[in-house]
């Protein structure tokens, strides 16, 4: 079946050779199910969206792990809150033995706290996100990702070559990553999916683990999120154009970034020798969902929107973070902007060090448009720096900073 070669498989198939658990999370339909049907048929999956498998589970969660002890599956996890102490004692009795339980869960911000609470040390963790580009189109993970990590020299930049078209790159980004929609293939049904999975959203995930939300204040700010994208983030603006308190505006984006549809980039302020803008910046994960929200159906209307940089930019650094996620990599992630406007897109800190970003839509970048990262990478001695762009090859800036194609990721 076209894109369903997840790159996270390998990771789950490590994980499950250290960890009694595994616990896959990630927006709701970026095929965290489908996932766990790869899994050889040894493992017993449940549903606990099924009434019965719920009922099944749910009578007596501790017996039930007792009559599962191996090989045990349990998707959407999130909606039996018991289920993790009962996990920990399970574990906990055979607790040298890898690979007995996996649980997955959506769109809850409670999710990662009860794992953390009662399963800590016992669990290993994977983030799914919808399609990556490579993932889309059937292609195996690029190089570059296992290069950075590696640490390998500039030089190794060299290997790198366009995976896809120029017209493969407008299509998925257009489109936004959503398996379901590429599946299918079918424009009036991607339509028709991203607008009944607003409904789903607000119906089953949020107002079920919020029933006291004003639920027409966060439709709104959803809508409102369309523009906001790429944007840094003022939360008394957000709060006054709501017409809610400057706490409730942040508890809406603590919200929309807990149940993965939105990502907040804090400001990086580590080292400063100059002034830094502290608020965050945010953008929606998915590039079609943002679309659908924002009308714009063809590349055309895309094209000229004036928002149209920020969606290039947002939809390259989703890419770039769930390629890295998607091979157990622990980094962090930020933007950088200086009170005079110098600007850094991404800065990843994570095991292959500090690596500043710059993201481009055009083919040709301008030596002056440079001068942000560049003074980033001197400032804090950074051993490269990247300018993901549009251009045909791979170019050498300078020794340590180099252009890529987005299609080559």
């Amino acid at each position: 079946m076209r894109g369903m070669n997840r790159h996270s498989y390998q990771l789950l198939q490590e994980l499950l050779q250290f960890f009694p658990c595994v616990a896959i999370v990630g927006v709701r339909q970026c095929g965290k199910t489908t996932l766990l049907r790869r899994l050889s048929s040894k493992w017993k999956l449940y549903d606990l969206e099924k009434v019965s498998d719920f009922q099944t589970i749910s009578r007596d969660p501790d017996l039930f792990l007792r009559l599962n002890s191996q090989y045990c599956a349990i998707d959407e996890s999130q909606l039996l809150p018991e289920l993790f102490s009962a996990l920990r004692v399970a574990i906990d009795d055979d607790r040298q033995q890898p690979g007995r339980f996996i649980i997955t869960g959506s769109s809850s911000p409670d999710l990662l706290h009860s794992i953390s609470e009662s399963l800590a040390g016992r669990v290993g963790i994977i983030e799914l996100s919808p399609f990556s580009l490579s993932e889309a189109f059937s292609l195996s993970q690029s190089i570059f990702f296992n290069k950075i990590v590696e640490q390998e020299p500039p030089t190794f930049l060299g290997e790198l070559e366009p995976r896809v078209s120029l017209s493969d790159v407008h299509d998925y980004w257009l489109r936004g990553g959503y398996p379901e929609p590429w599946i299918r293939n079918s424009a009036r049904f991607a339509g028709l999916w991203r607008q009944n999975y607003f409904e789903t959203y607000m119906n089953r995930d949020v107002m079920r683990l919020f029933p006291g939300l004003n639920r027409n204040k966060f439709l709104l700010f959803i809508n409102m999120l369309a523009n906001l994208s790429g944007e840094i983030i003022n939360y008394s603006n957000v709060a006054r154009a709501l017409g809610v308190s400057q706490p409730t505006a942040r508890d809406y984006f603590q919200i929309a970034h807990g149940t993965f549809i939105w990502r907040q980039l804090p400001s990086y302020e580590k080292n400063g020798v100059k002034r830094i803008v502290k608020h965050p910046k945010g953008y929606l994960r998915d590039s079609g969902l943002l679309h659908h929200l924002l009308r714009l159906a063809d590349l055309d209307a895309l094209l000229s929107h004036p928002g149209m940089g920020y969606s290039w930019e947002s939809m390259v650094i989703e890419n770039i973070i769930r390629g890295f996620k998607s091979m157990g990599i622990d980094f962090d992630s930020y933007y950088y902007r200086t009170s005079a406007g110098a600007e850094v897109d991404l800065v990843l800190e994570g095991e292959f060090g500090l690596l500043p970003i710059e993201i481009k839509y055009t083919q040709t970048v301008k030596k002056r448009d440079l001068k942000a990262i560049k003074d980033f990478i001197k400032e804090r001695n950074c051993r490269l720096g990247l300018v993901i762009n549009n251009d045909e090859r791979v170019q050498l800036y300078e020794d340590n900073l180099i252009g890529i194609p987005f299609a080559c990721l």
